[in-house]
């Protein structure tokens, strides 16, 4: 019985770390602030620090992870670019001692988040 339960664990458990993401459908139609790229969409679910990478090596093409100071462009033009959950969001911008800056778009306040305990919606960008 036990192994019986640990199999569809298992199974679940790969759906999530072997996750792969569509690019089309979350790169959309960009949309263009200043010198910024900015994907149509987030990613389907919230990331943790650990998943960022592999997921935006997925969409190829020089996506990344918008700076902090980025990151704020985005919210101030939060209606011009559309989509964005009332959430927090990674920003590439390291703080130090296992932490990164995130934005709640929200409120707008930036602040810091440990990277191992926290999931945040990602918004994939790349310079044009």
């Amino acid at each position: 019985m036990k192994i019986l339960l640990f199999i569809p664990f298992l199974f679940m458990c790969s759906m999530v770390i072997g996750q792969t993401y569509n690019s089309d459908s979350i790169i959309g139609k960009p949309k263009k602030i200043g010198n910024l790229e900015i994907a149509q969409n987030d990613f389907p679910r919230k990331l943790y620090w650990y998943d960022i990478e592999k997921a935006l090596t997925d969409l190829g093409n020089g996506w990344r992870l918008p700076t902090k100071d980025e990151l704020n462009i985005m919210f101030l033009n939060k209606e011009k670019i559309s989509g964005f959950a009332n959430s927090r969001y990674w920003s590439s911008t390291d703080g130090g001692d296992n932490s990164a800056w995130g934005q709640g778009f929200e409120s707008g306040n930036q602040k810091l988040a440990n990277k191992f305990n926290n999931n945040y919606f990602v918004r994939a960008v790349r310079a044009f």
